[in-house]
């Protein structure tokens, strides 16, 4: 990463002061912070143990990291312009969809966590690993995620011996200093745009991947880090919609109109980073929030795993949650690598 990219939290604050089409709302800013607060309270919002996802591997299996490594290289982009639910794997759709097709390539017997496989991969195997439950549906952007294992698995295999657990060791238990390894040494996890003049960055995939780690460990051990307050949430397509329904976001006419023509922006279009960007000013302003009432009001609560990674999950399960009262409100639709 070079010095002259704002990290997200800078690069949403910067994005915010200089945005056309999207403005923050105080009161929506204060109506998701009292509902944390109040979910935190009432453990709808467990914060003192990590949720694990079933199709997500345990901290004690082999293989792991690699896992994890692989499954955030590929995880982007799961709806077509036609379809937005359409690819399935195993009844699981979207994110989870590829957490399905990942654990059955093991289960079929492919060394699918292995840079020597999958940087060798051919195309036509790829599609079989991706295979849909119609067995006529194409995982989106297919050529794309087979240059991205290549090239990921190449850069492993040259510099890493062969691991990404040796990436994730050299940090030393930074979340920055991985974030900053992982955009540095691995070009497709390089989501960064000029906005404004100014080189800016979301690191939507990198960041999720430190948050996958920190969550699948506990935060002991390999996913212990000192330093998580770096990290916010993950920029994508599926947040603002949330941040929408509480009031926090706002878009601008014109790009209502657009996002209510499901016209399909540009990866790095102002009117695309603009709601990538207000997105992480407002869990990171809600997440300051949060972290101060509850040392003010409620000092008896430990508040070491409240940050935009648990954050972003609650938000993030909320949409799914709540997918029928958020449909109104239109996403915006970038066919893009990054998210």
């Amino acid at each position: 990463m070079s010095e002259n990219v704002l990290l997200p939290r800078e690069s949403g604050e910067y994005i915010v002061k200089n945005a056309a089409n999207v403005e923050v709302k105080p009161s929506g800013v204060q109506n998701l912070t009292k509902d944390i607060v109040e979910g935190i309270l009432s453990k709808r919002i467990i914060v003192d143990q990590f949720v694990q996802h079933p199709l997500h591997p345990k901290a004690t299996d082999a293989h792991v990291v690699e896992w994890f490594f692989v499954v955030d290289t590929l995880n982007f982009c799961f709806w077509t312009p036609t379809d937005y639910n359409k690819y399935k794997v195993n009844g699981q759709s979207g994110y989870f969809a590829l957490c399905a097709a990942i654990n059955r390539a093991l289960e079929d017997g492919l060394d699918i966590t292995n840079p020597k496989f999958y940087s060798a991969l051919s195309l036509e195997a790829l599609q079989g690993i991706f295979r849909s439950d119609d067995g006529k549906t194409q995982i989106p952007l297919l050529e794309e995620r087979l240059n991205c294992l290549q090239q990921v698995g190449s850069i492993l295999l040259d510099k890493w011996q062969g691991k990404f657990e040796h990436v994730l060791k050299s940090a030393q238990g930074s979340a920055l200093k991985l974030l900053q390894t992982i955009v540095e040494q691995f070009p497709c996890f390089r989501d960064e745009a000029v906005y404004a003049g100014k080189r800016v960055s979301m690191y939507k995939r990198a960041q999720v991947l430190i948050g996958d780690l920190w969550t699948c460990f506990d935060g002991r051990g390999l996913g212990n880090f000192n330093d998580l307050h770096h990290i916010t949430m993950f920029a994508d397509y599926r947040v603002p919609q949330v941040l929408v329904h509480f009031g926090a976001l706002e878009y601008s006419a014109k790009l209502m109109n657009i996002l209510n023509a499901d016209k399909i922006l540009e990866n790095g279009d102002p009117m695309e980073v603009e709601i990538r960007g207000a997105s992480i000013y407002i869990v990171e302003q809600v997440k300051d929030a949060v972290l101060k009432l509850l040392k003010d009001k409620y000092p008896e609560i430990d508040t070491s795993t409240v940050n935009s990674i648990m954050m972003d999950h609650y938000l993030w399960g909320y949409r799914r949650q709540h997918s029928k009262d958020l449909e109104h409100i239109p996403f915006h639709k970038v066919l893009s690598i990054y998210y």
